[in-house]
């Protein structure tokens, strides 16, 4: 039961990154909002640390926290260049990950040959998360610094992307492997005559 109460716990603290993207729409004061992608982040790390030490990581948690992650990320990218603050270009290359990867996902549930293939979270995609974080902050408080980091972020992009396509093929691959077979040589003795023919 303390398990079941704790899993519910870490869900709907990750879950939580849902409604800070829905008063990041509300409101327009660009500190309250740097506030919100702190306590965003802060949510993010939680959650992981505790689903790490504590033994609380599933397949459904999993699936939750990335879910909530690009739920509050793309909303903020999106409200951002609604406000002129961001450019469609800047937009595109700020979400070049997320669209290779939602494209990744879809592919990866059509084709029933990889549905057994376990999606997992790669550490540049987190790398590239945590970037995120950091450009979004620059657009809200510190506008000089977004155009370099916007660059950057699209280099790790790529090869996150990429990075994360040889992941899944490389399960794939393991996939259609053989099961090995069990060795039918018979055992032999140190004198060399099996080891079933040997007296005692």
């Amino acid at each position: 039961m303390h398990r079941r109460a704790s899993l519910v716990l870490l869900n709907t603290l990750s879950l939580s990154r849902l409604p800070l993207a829905a008063v990041f729409i509300a409101v327009s004061d660009l500190r309250l909002r740097a506030f919100l992608v702190v306590l965003a982040a802060a949510t993010d790390f939680l959650d992981g640390w505790i689903a790490r030490h504590r033994g609380l990581a599933t397949r459904l948690g999993a699936l939750i926290d990335p879910v909530a992650d690009r739920a509050f990320m793309v909303t903020a990218f999106i409200v951002c260049l609604l406000d002129a603050l961001i450019g469609p270009v800047e937009l595109t290359l700020l979400l070049l990950r997320d669209i290779g990867t939602a494209i990744g996902f879809i592919v990866a549930r059509l084709r029933p040959d990889m549905r057994a293939i376990e999606l997992k979270a790669r550490m540049l995609g987190k790398v590239v998360t945590t970037l995120q974080l950091a450009v979004l902050l620059c657009v809200l408080l510190y506008p000089p610094l977004v155009r370099p980091l916007v660059a950057f972020v699209a280099l790790l992009s790529l090869a996150s992307v990429v990075d994360y396509t040889r992941a899944v093929w490389r399960q794939r691959q393991r996939q259609e492997l053989p099961p090995s077979r069990p060795s039918s040589r018979i055992p032999h003795g140190p004198t060399g005559a099996p080891m079933g023919s040997m007296r005692e």
